[in-house]
């Protein structure tokens, strides 16, 4: 029987937006949307928190997940990378006599992460043998006619050749939705990425993703989710 492990990741130094991990979003700790999701997924053996706050580590048990262990200094400070937190983890079990095939790193302020989605990745990565399958969303513009500001401050096109190429005509970009990643374990502790030549994507819509780094995105995350509730997608 093949073991899988949910973590999610939720250190205590949040800088731009204060206790960001545990902050009410919509009346309930935005954190507990990861654990809701990862619960109801139906494929994870367990559910952790990975955080260096104790804090957390009792609002994330109190949403129902576990905390076998607490996160180490070289893991909690600006920056250490998420591949090295699950690293970390993994190793952590693997001490305990637990080996794990299947992990899923799960952001703690992700609230458009559902169980749908996680059961749909771990279905395609055990399915395809792949390295990794995470969620990804299409650019609302194509990028290859995207614009940057020189020295002087004039505009100038990053691919100028495409002046006068049409937008149907380009093709379609992607970007991670810095939601969750599913990994394969070994050739995850082999290669220590995320991603690889050898991952698949969950492709979502750009109305269920939102990078949460300031008050503003907070407050927008707000008016999507609400939005999506209301229309029963969420």
């Amino acid at each position: 029987m093949k073991t899988c492990l949910a973590i999610i990741t939720a250190r205590g130094g949040s800088k731009r937006i204060p206790r960001k991990n545990i902050k009410p979003f919509l009346g309930q700790p935005i954190i507990k949307y990861s654990i809701d999701a990862a619960l109801n997924a139906g494929c994870f053996d367990e559910v952790m928190v990975s955080t260096d706050d104790a804090e957390i580590a009792e609002v994330g048990k109190q949403s129902g997940a576990v905390v076998p262990f607490m996160r180490s200094a070289d893991t909690s400070n600006d920056f250490a990378t998420t591949a090295a937190v699950i690293e970390e983890v993994l190793n952590s079990y693997k001490q305990q006599g637990k080996t794990l095939d299947y992990c899923c790193c799960i952001y703690p302020t992700a609230p458009f992460v559902t169980a749908k989605k996680l059961k749909e990745a771990y279905d395609k990565l055990t399915s395809t043998g792949a390295d990794s399958v995470f969620p990804v969303t299409k650019f609302g513009y194509p990028i290859l006619r995207s614009l940057k500001l020189n020295d002087d401050g004039r505009v100038e096109m990053n691919w100028p050749e495409h002046l006068n190429s049409r937008s149907q005509d380009l093709p379609a970009a992607y970007h991670d939705a810095g939601q969750f990643y599913f990994l394969n374990n070994e050739p995850f502790l082999n290669k220590k990425k995320l991603f690889t030549d050898f991952s698949f994507p969950i492709v979502v819509p750009e109305s269920e993703v939102q990078d949460i780094d300031n008050e503003e995105d907070w407050k927008i995350a707000e008016i999507k989710y609400t939005f999506l509730k209301q229309k029963g997608e969420l």
